[in-house]
């Protein structure tokens, strides 16, 4: 047992070069079809290139029938120097002819043979480009928005967080599903491939530093373990977990999450509103719906708004948070907007026509 965990040490201690596979950076997609014609293309303007430098300089060579050099054979010996060693029927006497294959030649050689086995030392050359890319994202990532768990309700929090304006590199998404990362990383995501309740893997997604915290795991457990482990290493951050049964709100609670969403009791009660009331329904999903529509959103107070009432605004007001307090606007509290509020409130995303 020793051994192995001796050989299993955390994943926070490991080298940016032992994260590759388990933390994945977002990369630009490039079609096979592109890659291949950008291959092509660039071996093509070696070879062009070889055969210019050879053609002009031809007084250099000499060729075993002693007939000269024509563009033929420049073209010949270019396509053999840069894909072979060459045969030796045409060669280089001049001293000039030499310093030029020693200077442009052997390096467009080199350049040919790179660009013919490029697909090969992409993979070999791909382990120390996304080890460069973590190191960088480790040392730089500050308030970003760290989501356990990418199944339905970790995927629709990722939409809302990116309709808010997030960047998608600021946004680290946990889970053990090769797919669902798979998934993620299509649209540039940063991925880590473990589970949420491990402390290592929880700081490998650099947890400690986040802003914001998503557990949306699939099972209540898991939910009070990961939000457990994640408040432990970041104490101040914001942590909103999701249960499917109301009696693991409180364990939710007591582990340090700061928001608890039951997930069946929502869908239960827009079920039960559909049956005698389906706008409303409609209306309520429009709300929660941050891309489109009507959306719930929060900002800060303006300078002319400070002693008004919030009944008064063009805004339609819900609420004031107040020193992270919210107060629902038919409260006392919220009879006057004070410097430091927050409101929140019914922003329009696309117009009604829409």
């Amino acid at each position: 047992m020793t051994r192995f965990r001796s050989a299993m040490h955390e994943l926070s201690d490991r080298s940016e070069h032992d994260l590759v596979g388990i933390i994945r950076m977002p990369a630009s997609r490039v079609s096979p079809v592109t890659s291949i014609m950008r291959r092509v293309i660039g071996a093509l303007l070696a070879l062009i290139a070889t055969v210019l430098i050879v053609y002009l300089d031809r007084d250099g060579y000499r060729d075993v029938n002693e007939d000269g050099v024509s563009f033929l054979d420049a073209f010949y010996y270019a396509t053999v120097s840069l894909s072979t060693t060459g045969y030796g029927d045409i060669t280089p006497y001049s001293e000039s002819a030499r310093l030029v294959n020693i200077l442009v030649i052997t390096p467009l050689r080199v350049l040919f043979l790179i660009v013919l086995v490029g697909t090969t030392l992409e993979v070999l050359t791909e382990r120390s480009r996304q080890a460069f890319k973590i190191q960088r994202w480790r040392t730089k990532v500050r308030d970003h928005v760290v989501v356990v768990g990418y199944g339905t309700k970790g995927r629709s929090a990722v939409s809302a967080v990116l309709s808010d304006g997030v960047d998608p590199s600021r946004i680290v998404v946990v889970d053990q599903d090769q797919a669902m990362l798979d998934a993620a990383s299509l649209l540039g995501l940063v991925t880590v491939h473990g589970s949420g309740t491990r402390s290592d893997v929880l700081r490998v997604a650099g947890v400690p530093r986040a802003r914001s915290i998503v557990v949306a795991a699939n099972r209540d457990d898991s939910a009070v373990l990961i939000t457990l482990t994640a408040r432990e290493l970041a104490p101040k951050a914001q942590i909103v977990a999701a249960v499917r049964e109301t009696e693991n709100v409180h364990l939710l609670r007591q582990s340090g999450a700061n928001q608890v969403v039951v997930s069946s009791e929502t869908a239960g009660r827009l079920l039960g509103m559909a049956t005698h009331t389906p706008t409303v329904v409609g209306l309520v999903e429009d709300l929660i719906t941050p891309d489109e529509g009507l959306a719930i959103s929060e900002r800060e107070v303006e300078e002319s708004e400070i002693g008004g009432s919030p009944r008064h605004l063009s805004d339609i007001v819900l609420g004031i948070v107040r020193a992270g307090t919210l107060y629902r606007v038919d409260s006392s509290e919220a009879d006057a907007i004070e410097r430091g509020d927050r409101l929140l409130y019914i922003r329009k995303v696309t117009p009604a026509s829409d």
